[in-house]
Parts: structure tokens; C-alpha cells; sequence
């Protein structure tokens, strides 16, 4: 077991009716004005404003509120959020919404606390040296942005989707009702699922020897989604389910399950933030549509990992050979993504790169050929396309080694 800090200050309020406490927990934090950072019109409709609103008021807090965000948050927004907060005196932010809020509040935060350009630290030029307090009403399992370090946002110059993490960001508390979720989408609801499953899943492979309770978390977190994730598509209204998922969101993402690693390997999310950036697609729905691709790539790097997954995990029979029952797991996996109708090729998505533009996202993976990615195996600008080629359509009997 490698090594490790475990560090999560966010203090948790879960469960029914706990938006109605949101006034206290913010007046708790002694500041002087709040913005309110919410997305688009569900939070409104839904009325869930209105009640964040009135809660604060109650509280005699004054605030003011900026929405618009979108999936994959653009950092113009992200600009105005900061001239607004330093104009107005906003000394601490609540994010009413799902990661993609949440991303963008923290990134207003680091704005409004550090002097240059906020991309700066996007685009790893250097580091923040503080935010703006952050307060959380999740409205959305999936990203884990809540309890996390880290934010990634959409620069509309080039496109070019980038993450940034440090302790400064992350939440002073996160109010977590799973009656909120109820409303959402199916293919945002699964989509939100295979998320937080490949927060996990990231960590979980690896280039470490022993974690076994680490291995063990991580393995039931997996399943627990899986499990839950299938309920949801029937049962949209599952108290129960909901709140099994929205817990494991966060857990999944506030470094648990990572604990005693090496950090793991986060080849898919760099491959999915490109297709994000390029395409719109929603993340969880990418990350479903390359996994199978980088799997097939990179597993006879790790094989006794990939067939561990596929037995403790997906409950594949293991055979007598590791590289077989690895490559088993895989497909028990890609056919559990069908099972929650998310795509399992990018194609699936509703788009279709061409050569020129899989050049391209390989291109900006790599930061134009400046760094590999992954850890199980690291991946130059050549097996990156290679893997966007792979993933582009989905062949029944595709083996371990096509295209390489």
C-alpha cells in the first residue's frame, strides 16, 4: 500500500428536506453577501430556487444569483461570474445544481481570490493560492464535484475542455437530498451513474500491489451503482436507489477510493474531455463510449488487475488464463452499459469524428504532444488516436490489439 493523505472538509447534510437548512449553514459562515450559481430552468421550475431563496432570507442573508450554466461549463461565464462577484462584494458562493455548477462556482472562486487570469490555472501556468468559500444543494448524482478537489471547465477559444484541482476548492458543505434527483432524465441519470462509477474504476486501475481494503470499497461501490443504477431506469422515484447513488457520487470522488494507490490511471476522463469539448456530449456518456477501448488497449499491461475487476466486480466466471477472463470482464461491462442504454462507441453519441478531427482530439489530449496520460500504460498522441479509432464503432468481436 502506497503512501497517503486523505483530506475531506466538507461537511455533509443528507438527506429529505435538507435544502430547507441551507439558510443556517450559509449564515453560518459568517460572510456578508452570497451568489447564488444555478444552471438552467429545472432548478426554477422545479421550485427548489424559490426554497434556496427563502431559506436564505429567513437566515438574513443577502445574496444575489447568476444562472446559465450548461453541461460542460464554459469559461465565459465563468468571467462574468467574477466581475459580478468582485463588483458586488460576494464573499462566499452557493452552487445550486449538479458538477457542472459546482465546477463553475469554483472556478469563479479562484478568480475572484487570486489576482492574472483564472485559466491560468486550468492551463497549468500556476497554482491558486486561495477561493472563495463554496456551499453545495446538489441536484445531480454524478460528478462528486461536492466533496472533491477538483473543477473542469470549457474554454470556448479552441474548445478546449481542462481540470484543475487543489483543497482550496472544495465545498464547506453540500446539502444532499436524493428527492431532488427524482425528476432528472433517464440518459441523465444513467449517464450520471457511469460517472460516478468511473471515478472509482479510474483509481481502481492501477500499478499498486496490496489494497485490500481499499480494492474492497471500491469493488462494492462499483456494484452498489450497478445495482441501483438498474432500479432507476424503472423506478425513477426510488427514494432508496437515489440516495444509495447520490451517497456513492460523493465517495467515489472525495478520495476514498484512492486511498493507498498510486492515483490510478485517468486515461478515459483526458480521452472524454476532448469529445466533451468537441462534441457537447454529456460525460458520463463518453466515458462509457471510449472505456471499452482504452480497456481492450491497455489490459495485457495489467491483466491479473482487469481479470480481478471482471471477477470481483462484474462476476465472471475466472478461467484459467488472465488475459481471457480480463477481456471477458470487459464485455460484461459494455453490456452492462447497454442495459442502461448508454453508448458503448462513440458513435453511440450521436456523433462521428473524422480522421482529421480524431487527429485533432489526440492532439489536444496530449496538450499538443507535451505529456503521456495513464498510468496502467502510458499513452503518447499515437495510442490516444488509435484508441478514439477504436471506440469510433463498436465490433462485436473486436480483440485486444485492433488498430495498434
Amino acid at each position: 500500500m502506497e503512501n497517503f493523505n486523505y483530506y475531506t472538509p466538507t461537511r455533509v447534510v443528507f438527506g429529505r428536506g435538507t435544502e430547507e437548512k441551507v439558510g443556517e449553514l450559509v449564515k453560518a459562515q459568517d460572510c456578508s453577501k452570497v451568489l447564488v450559481h444555478y444552471g438552467g430552468g429545472s432548478v426554477k421550475k422545479s421550485g427548489l430556487l424559490d426554497r434556496v431563496f427563502r431559506s436564505l432570507e429567513e437566515a438574513g442573508v443577502s445574496y444575489l444569483s447568476l444562472g446559465g450554466v450548461v453541461p460542460n461549463p464554459r469559461l465565459s461565464l465563468v468571467y462574468e461570474g467574477i466581475s459580478l462577484c468582485k463588483r458586488e462584494g460576494v464573499d462566499f458562493i452557493l452552487a445550486v445544481g449538479g458538477g457542472s455548477v459546482i465546477d463553475s462556482a469554483k472556478a469563479i472562486g479562484y478568480g475572484v481570490a487570486n489576482e492574472g487570469d483564472v485559466w491560468d490555472f486550468y492551463a497549468r501556468k500556476r497554482q491558486a493560492s486561495g477561493c472563495l468559500p463554496i456551499g453545495v444543494v446538489l441536484t445531480i448524482s454524478a460528478a462528486g464535484s461536492e466533496m472533491s478537489d477538483s473543477s473542469v471547465i470549457t474554454n470556448e477559444d479552441g474548445w478546449l475542455k481542462r481540470g484543475y484541482s487543489s483543497n482550496f476548492g472544495r465545498a464547506r458543505f453540500a446539502v444532499m437530498n436524493p428527492e431532488l434527483t427524482m425528476t432528472l432524465p433517464k440518459y441523465q441519470t444513467a449517464s450520471g451513474c457511469v460517472d460516478i462509477m468511473m471515478h472509482t474504476m479510474e483509481r481502481y486501475f492501477n500499478q499498486c500491489g496490496n489494497m485490500e481494503l481499499t480494492d474492497g470499497i471500491s469493488e462494492h461501490l462499483i456494484r452498489t451503482v450497478m445495482k441501483n443504477a438498474k432500479l432507476l431506469m424503472d423506478e425513477p422515484d426510488n427514494y432508496d436507489a437515489r440516495a444509495e447513488v447520490m451517497w456513492a457520487g460523493s465517495l467515489s470522488h472525495n478520495g476514498l477510493t484512492g486511498c493507498g494507490t498510486d492515483g490510478g490511471d485517468w486515461a478515459c476522463h483526458q480521452l472524454e474531455h476532448e469529445l466533451g469539448g468537441m462534441f457537447d456530449v454529456a460525460h458520463g456518456a463518453g466515458l462509457a463510449a471510449v472505456w471499452g477501448s482504452w480497456a481492450r488497449y491497455v489490459a495485457d499491461a495489467r491483466p491479473q488487475r482487469f481479470a480481478q475487476f471482471a471477477v470481483n466486480v462484474m462476476g465472471v466466471e475466472a478461467g484459467a488464463d488472465e488475459m481471457e477472463t480480463a477481456l471477458r470482464g470487459i464485455e460484461a461491462m459494455e453490456a452492462f452499459y447497454r442495459d442502461i442504454e448508454m453508448p458503448v462507441c462513440i458513435r453511440d453519441l450521436g456523433v462521428e469524428p473524422t480522421e482529421e478531427q480524431m487527429r485533432e482530439l489526440a492532439e489536444k489530449c496530449s496538450h499538443f504532444r507535451k505529456r503521456t496520460v495513464g498510468c496502467v500504460k502510458k499513452l503518447d498522441v499515437d495510442d490516444m488516436y488509435r484508441i478514439y479509432k477504436n471506440a469510433l464503432k463498436y465490433e462485436a468481436k473486436q480483440i485486444h490489439g485492433v488498430e495498434r
